[in-house]
């Protein structure tokens, strides 16, 4: 079977600028991932070897001087000692463990440095995603023809509407051609329209590079939620906003605040963060509700909310970011990041419900012992972790939310 992920930064965006922060910032600490299918999705006999085999092949996976070029002129904030990092990176297919059980469910582990496991993740989800379309038979009902209208629909409408939208579909793509037919159809609609909104660009670092876009993105739940681990849920959101600001000195400034919930993160909010970050990133929860929230927090800080730029990413589809955008339009610079419904919405084709989420951490390689950490968004069908952490980290944060 032919390679699937062919390209270095085939990659979002987000995971390099969290191994940059992760070298400089905690260069020895260690990490455990975790897949899950929220599915319980049967995969087909051989399924495991196949994504061994994919997995060890990414080891020949290296990035190029092009894509080094791009990353410098797009990425001016990552600094430059990190190219020469990457230069040396090399995959390691031993950090991870894949299994598949006799009842057809699969099981992947990831261990290792979270400086090198890092970069695994993203490619690892989208390698699972359309190796399974592959195996099933199913990929060859992808009508890209047909897609490359949708897709141009889609972004017509949002722009018509006023949106300002990105494409943030790597992990749970139908196909790397998937993703592509979906950029290039929205690069194409926004190159011949003119309207109040905008296409901005894409997550895929590569497809950017292709396709002239901007690179888009910031950091993920797995930041906090190892910072978390190390040091405690209470003041994650504080150490974490800390870090990345000493990192990146400003750029990057959307911090995903949910992976606690709305309430911890107001108490950390303070004047200082809420005035150097740019905005928050809304990505659990009720759309409307988490934004009235926010805008309540700004004003009690005196900071004007429409000044700030609120990204929606909670697994919207074209309709739900109108709706949103005609509600937030004066309350807030709304943008929207959109996944799945841009790279895998094929008529008949069901989207992989896939993560993998990073569920122990230890503060350096000589610790004999992990602290297991967790996630607790808004919605509790997107927490993570085993239920005893779970119910640990919701007593430590007081809240009245009970783990079933």
């Amino acid at each position: 079977m032919r390679q699937i992920i062919q390209h270095f930064t085939d990659d979002d965006l987000y995971k390099f600028t969290m191994c940059c922060a992760v070298i400089e910032n905690f260069p020895r600490t260690q990490v455990r991932y975790k897949f899950n299918d929220r599915d319980n999705t049967v995969y087909p006999e051989g399924f495991a070897d196949e994504l061994r085999r994919q997995i060890q092949m990414l080891e020949n996976v290296i990035i190029t001087e092009e894509e080094i070029a791009f990353l410098r002129k797009r990425c001016r904030y990552i600094p430059d000692w990190f190219y020469s990092y990457l230069k040396g990176f090399r995959y390691d297919s031993r950090c991870v463990k894949v299994t598949q059980d006799q009842t057809g469910h699969l099981d992947i582990e990831f261990e290792g440095s979270w400086s090198r496991t890092i970069l695994l993740e993203v490619k690892v989800l989208a390698i699972v995603s359309e190796l399974y379309y592959i195996m099933t038979g199913e990929a060859d009902r992808l009508d890209y023809e047909a897609y490359y209208t949708k897709s141009h629909d889609k972004a017509r409408r949002m722009i018509e509407a006023g949106c300002t939208f990105s494409d943030m579909g790597t992990r749970r793509r139908a196909s790397f051609q998937a993703q592509e037919t979906a950029i290039r159809a929205m690069k194409e609609c926004q190159d011949s329209m003119s309207g109040p909104g905008r296409f901005m660009g894409t997550s895929n670092v590569y497809l950017a590079m292709k396709y002239d876009l901007m690179p888009l993105g910031t950091m993920a739940h797995e930041f906090i939620c190892a910072i978390a681990g190390m040091y405690g849920p209470q003041m994650s959101n504080h150490l974490a906003m800390k870090t990345w600001a000493s990192t990146y000195r400003g750029a990057l400034g959307i911090f995903l605040y949910d992976t606690y919930g709305w309430r911890i993160f107001s108490l950390n909010f303070s004047e200082d963060y809420a005035n150097m970050f740019k905005g928050l990133r809304i990505d659990s929860g009720d759309n409307f509700q988490q934004l009235d929230l926010a805008i309540d927090k700004y004003k009690s800080l005196n900071i004007d909310p429409r000044t700030k730029q609120i990204v929606f990413s909670n697994g919207l589809n074209v309709d739900t970011a109108i709706s949103i955008q005609k509600y937030a339009a004066d309350k807030c610079i709304p943008s929207f990041g959109i996944g799945t419904h841009f790279t895998n919405d094929f008529d008949g084709v069901k989207p992989r419900n896939i993560v993998i989420k990073l569920i122990a951490v230890k503060i350096t390689e000589s610790w004999p012992f992990y602290c297991t950490t967790c996630k607790l968004s808004e919605d509790k069908g997107k927490y993570s972790g085993d239920k005893a952490t779970v119910h640990r980290f919701l007593e430590a944060l007081d809240l009245s939310i009970k783990c079933e």
